[in-house]
């Protein structure tokens, strides 16, 4: 098995770093690095985002909770998948027509305050590191079950892979692997996924409704198979998703507000066949594999239908596929963050891009080693519930609402996001806030649009000279608002 499992990470690894290296041939500016140059086809870019969005999580962790925990996890999935259908609604074409290349960079133009735009970095950092330290953590799980070797080898590789192709040529170069490997993804896990159903006793799933395992659910609610446990994640997943820096970014990528609608669109369409894989796998994880943390079910399923040459053949496309998530994510994380902190440290330029992307990394693998690994999902859930009560009230307000200030924005990122991490956290330091502990969302998302709105109202001296062009800017068309003009720190657009 080892043999099989090590060539299919390797032949995974390798082909995506000659894939992204391939892409600085045709552009290396700034504005590659950035957004990619702003010229992404639409039903690329969908093919990009499906894949950075099928991380370890969805690959690896959801099947495991399904196959643990039982039916109430599907709807973990169709929530996360639900996220872009309120992008599509409420955020695309405006934030495209913004002219910004982040999300801090968009808290600053929309505000004209520096301090927020860096208040805004520190957490797109904190949501872009509990995503990161999920992938990482999964490649170990991988590399240590299937070979026997030391988990930080998987995270070596994985990081090793992704440090290349963000430095050969950014979100240019990320958007190649990613829309590559989203189709070898569904290939590898789609067909081993039929092939384990055709070995398996289809006779034994009649039982399946029976005999889930209990268990607390883990940090941010995961794994809680209640009601309102299912609610809360549901909806920090689905008001999570525009916040997360790798989602969003891609929004940027597009030459105008149309195309990035067709992209959310193409999206919508590619998560919809994926969706699929979990409870395939969840479903004949739980007849055949026992005794397994959530995030190896998937892995060891293979193995447990046909032991020998065969199963190993198909754990080796599994671990294939597998990485092929953890690259994907990892390095539309790894360029979306950079980018956010490199314009935190000095102006948008392609050295300051790299070194930031360093820094990140570094970050990231030092995390991963000092951190007990988690469940997959727990981890990006913690990412989704943080989002979702800091980035998603400052979008809907920020695009609809002329009235907000930058000191409502840091007001109501103050109280959600530090609500959000007391209810996370809070219970292991003593803390005690029953259900809301495991559940954060439902508490800290309206805290945030409330103080964001309340604060606002009392500071309408902070407002912005220019609010009424930047809001015609957003929701006009193209050919009729002109060009977006985004200005960066060093330009406050802010009245005194």
């Amino acid at each position: 098995m080892t043999v099989a499992v090590l060539t299919g990470i390797a032949f995974v690894l390798v082909l995506g770093v000659m894939v992204g290296a391939a892409r600085p041939r045709r552009s290396s500016g700034v504005s590659d690095f950035y957004v990619a140059a702003r010229a992404v086809p639409p039903w690329w870019n969908g093919a990009a985002i499906s894949s950075e969005f099928t991380s370890a999580a969805a690959c690896l962790g959801a099947a495991g909770l399904i196959a643990t925990r039982g039916g109430p996890m599907v709807w973990y999935p169709v929530g996360a998948t639900a996220g872009f259908v309120v992008i599509l609604a409420l955020v695309v074409a405006p934030l495209r027509r913004s002219g910004t290349y982040t999300l801090p960079d968009f808290a600053e133009w929309r505000l004209g305050s520096a301090g927020l735009r860096r208040f805004a970095t520190c957490f797109v950092l904190v949501i872009g590191l509990a995503f990161m330290v999920a992938q990482l953590h999964a490649a170990g799980v991988v590399v240590r079950l299937l070979t026997g070797l030391p988990p930080w080898l998987g995270w070596a590789a994985v990081a090793a892979a992704a440090l290349v192709v963000a430095f050969a040529g950014g979100q240019g170069s990320v958007t190649s692997v990613q829309a590559s490997q989203f189709w070898l993804k569904l290939v590898a896990f789609v067909g081993v996924g039929v092939a384990c159903w055709w070995m398996g006793d289809t006779r034994s799933l009649t039982g399946f409704e029976a005999a889930y395992g209990a268990g607390a659910a883990g940090p941010a609610g995961a794994g809680d198979t209640s009601l309102a446990g299912v609610l809360a994640v549901l909806l920090a997943c689905a008001f999570g998703t525009m916040g997360l820096p790798h989602v969003i970014v891609r929004v940027y990528t597009n030459s105008d507000g149309h195309g990035a609608r067709r992209s959310i669109v193409a999206t919508q369409a590619m998560l919809a066949v994926f969706c699929v894989v979990p409870p395939l796998y969840g479903l004949l994880g739980h007849v055949h594999v026992s005794g397994a943390a959530p995030d190896e079910i998937v892995l060891l399923l293979p193995s447990r239908l046909a032991p020998g040459a065969l199963g190993d053949a198909l754990t080796g496309v599994l671990a294939a596929g597998a990485f092929a998530a953890f690259l994907a994510t990892m390095g539309g994380v790894l360029v979306a963050v950079g980018g956010a902190v490199s314009t935190y440290l000095t102006r948008a330029g392609v050295s300051s891009f790299r070194t930031a992307v360093g820094l990140v990394l570094l970050a990231s693998l030092v995390l991963t080693a000092v951190s007990t690994p988690q469940t997959s999902v727990a981890l990006v859930l913690i990412g989704f519930s943080l989002s979702a009560a800091t980035f998603c009230p400052l979008l809907v307000l920020g695009i609809w609402w002329r009235r907000l200030t930058d000191a409502g924005v840091a007001a109501g990122f103050a109280l959600g996001g530090g609500l959000t991490a007391v209810l996370v956290f809070g219970e292991r330091a003593g803390v005690k806030a029953g259900v809301l502990s495991a559940n954060p969302a439902p508490v800290a998302v309206p805290v945030a649009f409330a103080a964001m709105v309340l604060i606002s109202l009392v500071t309408p001296g902070r407002l912005p000279r220019e609010v009424g062009r930047m809001m015609a800017k957003m929701h006009l068309p193209e050919h009729l608002a002109g060009p977006p003009a985004y200005r960066s720190s060093h330009h406050s657009s802010r009245s005194p």
